[in-house]
Order: C-alpha cells, then sequence, then structure tokens
C-alpha cells in the first residue's frame, strides 16, 4: 500500500478498559476501513462489559495538545468525536474544528452507558449542541440520543430536523433501541428523511455498536466516497460486527471488527 496516500482519521474519544467500546472501538473499525488511527484520549473510564463505573476525564488542554500535536504534523481526512466527558473538554474540541473547518467530523453524541450510566450533563449536551453540531458533517444518534438532544421533539423525525437546524448537514438516526422486528436506521438531511436502512434484529446486546458504526463511516468518508455510499458500508461492517461478536465478560458482546482478517470475504453477504 502507499502510505502517502493513506487516508488519516482522527479519533476524540474516552478509553474502555474492556475493548469494547471508545478509542479501542474507533481504532479497530478505522483499520478495518483500510485508514491509519489517530487517537486523542479525553477521559479515563472504568468500566467492564457490564457497565460505565466511573468516568475521569483528562485536562481539557491536554486533549487539546494531544490533537494539534499530530494536525501540525499528519494531513488528517477525517475527524471521528466520541466520549468528551465535561464542558470544558468541548470547547477544547471546539476550538480545533474552529481552526481546521475544512476536516469533515463525523459525531456520536455518547450520551449514556449500554448499562445505563449517564456519560453527559445537561451543560455538556447544550455544549455539543451550541459549538460542535456547526462543525459536524454527520451525527450519528441513536433514537433515544437524538430525543435527548431535542428534548422538545414529539418523534425521532421533529429530533432530526432540529438537529440540521443547529448547524449538522446530516443525521443519521438508529433504531437499535427501538421495539420494532427490524432494526430501521434513518439518513435525514436537506431537511427531509432521505433513506431508510432495514437490518436483521440480532438476538443480543453488545457494547460499542455506536462507536463501531460512527467510526466505520469516519474511514469511509476519508476515502472520499460518496456520503450514501458511506453510510450504507459502515451500516454494513457494523452488522457483520455484531452478528460475528463475541461475549468475553459476563455482560454485553463485544463486536468482532476484525471479523474480515478470518472470514472469507466471498462467504459474507449482506443479510438484511
Amino acid at each position: 500500500m502507499d502510505t502517502d496516500k493513506l487516508p488519516i482519521v482522527m479519533t476524540i474519544a474516552g478509553n474502555d478498559p474492556s475493548g469494547g467500546a471508545g478509542i479501542t472501538a474507533d481504532i479497530e473499525a478505522i483499520i478495518s476501513q483500510g485508514c491509519h488511527a489517530l487517537p486523542i484520549v479525553t477521559c479515563a473510564t472504568v468500566q467492564d462489559t457490564c457497565n460505565v463505573l466511573s468516568i475521569n476525564p483528562l485536562d481539557p488542554e491536554l486533549v487539546m495538545q494531544q490533537a494539534r500535536a499530530v494536525l501540525e504534523d499528519l494531513p488528517v481526512d477525517t475527524i471521528k468525536i466520541g466520549l468528551l466527558g465535561t464542558e470544558e473538554t468541548v470547547e477544547a474540541v471546539h476550538e480545533i474544528l474552529a481552526d481546521y473547518p475544512d476536516i469533515p467530523v463525523v459525531l456520536d453524541p455518547v450520551l449514556q452507558a449500554g448499562g445505563g450510566h449517564p456519560l453527559a450533563s445537561e451543560a455538556v449536551i447544550e455544549a455539543i449542541i451550541d459549538l460542535l453540531l456547526p462543525y459536524t458533517q454527520v451525527l450519528t444518534p441513536n433514537s433515544q440520543e437524538a430525543l435527548s438532544l431535542i428534548p422538545g421533539a414529539d418523534n425521532v423525525n421533529a429530533a432530526a430536523l432540529a438537529l440540521q437546524e443547529f448547524g449538522c448537514e446530516y443525521v443519521l438516526v438508529t433504531g437499535t433501541h427501538e421495539n420494532s422486528a427490524e432494526v430501521i436506521n434513518r439518513l435525514f438531511g436537506k431537511q427531509q428523511e432521505l433513506e431508510q436502512y432495514r437490518w436483521q434484529r440480532l438476538p443480543d446486546n453488545y457494547h460499542g455498536s455506536g462507536c463501531t458504526l460512527s467510526a466505520a463511516l469516519a474511514g469511509l468518508l476519508a476515502q472520499n466516497l460518496e456520503l450514501s455510499d458511506a453510510v450504507y458500508q459502515a451500516q454494513d461492517f457494523t452488522w457483520h460486527s455484531l452478528q460475528k461478536g463475541y461475549r468475553l465478560g459476563m455482560g454485553q458482546y463485544h463486536p468482532n471488527r476484525l471479523f474480515w482478517a478470518t472470514d472469507d470475504p466471498e462467504a459474507i453477504s449482506a443479510e438484511q
């Protein structure tokens, strides 16, 4: 591979010591799209496969220094944002994005852990909306997160449209938390619903599925794919990662983001 043309993706997120979500998930998903990952750590979390026990944010200045060091050295193609932890860290990330406004941003609004532990205060949510959405190309909330971001919205459609008014270009709302027979993901843009994607609902609960989707999408956009193609392929990659997932601990399953390294590519089909 010509390393001079290797796509580069920066991920700004927290560390998950269980390896299911956060920086580890992002790195695996980014590498799986044929990209180089630049991990910028925002928080050291204490968590296992069942739940988050505590969040320990890094100094926002240190977060900024990590990002600026590599941005000044390497040609970053896309930025993926996950867990930020504090309002001050959101402000630090805002400064970075303001200095590099031409780099596409995929924002995964991590508001609550799979086990229920809250991961963002109201102040953090407000800061994300005011400071980060204007720089975001694709926002990737699940349906519950979309409604939490816009608490006055009557439904997911209204929330997605309102989120665009705050500046983000596209909103990909995932339906993993709904009670539907299939998982229905919906892409919004240009103040309308653009497309629906239907996926077979898998029987287990997974740790890091949102990180996987958003990081994979960032990796695909770094390769200059059309947005519609990147959105579909990121979902396809995520679905197969979940289908091939494994249970290592006593809680949720880990997505197998490296399934492609052992499977026969010709044997993989998009089972939707």
